[in-house]
């Protein structure tokens, strides 16, 4: 484990940042931390019902979230109070950051959904991504989360692809 790693079962706050503000801040439960990969678990924290159409997130869902220190991405697995897997949502992100008991991820507006039958893989907010002016103000940035969005699709329209990459996290090569 690296020096920045921390211990399972130990309460964290994830914050998102987006923008330079904190978007959204919650508590989360830490599940892994191999000095790379950071996996926590946490409850719905929103209020009531967002239903966007493709998924319903609602009290009693339960997020398995995954960060990277060294990808641009985030992978949140979904399921119900019952446990039935709703699907994974997966934000464009730079690497994350954990120092003490926070986890900071900046949001970079780009966001990926894939139902839990496959069914349904989709790029969300590609147009807010375009808005944001990261492109002309941080290009190597707006470059870096295109090419994470792209992985992310590879992974989500294969077969086994989003697990895989959960369940070895660190594997380059694939897809």
């Amino acid at each position: 484990m690296s020096v920045n790693s921390a211990e399972p079962g130990r309460p964290l706050d994830v914050v998102l940042v987006k923008g330079g503000r904190t978007k959204i801040r919650y508590a989360a439960e830490l599940v892994a931390d191999d000095g790379n990969r950071i996996a926590v678990r946490a409850p719905w924290s929103g209020d009531g019902v967002r239903d966007f159409g493709f998924v319903r997130f609602e009290p009693g869902d339960v997020f398995t979230e995954y960060y990277w220190r060294d990808r641009w991405y985030a992978v949140k697995e979904v399921r119900d109070a019952s446990g039935a897997l709703k699907g994974w949502y997966c934000d464009v992100t730079r690497p994350a950051a954990l120092s003490g008991s926070e986890l900071v991820v900046e949001d970079l507006d780009l966001d990926l959904w894939r139902s839990a039958d496959g069914t349904d893989v989709l790029r969300l907010d590609e147009d807010e991504f375009a808005e944001s002016g990261l492109a002309e103000t941080d290009p190597e940035a707006a470059a870096a989360a295109a090419a994470a969005l792209d992985e992310l699709e590879a992974f989500a329209t294969v077969e086994g692809g989003l697990e895989s990459l959960l369940a070895q996290g660190l594997s380059r090569e694939w897809p």
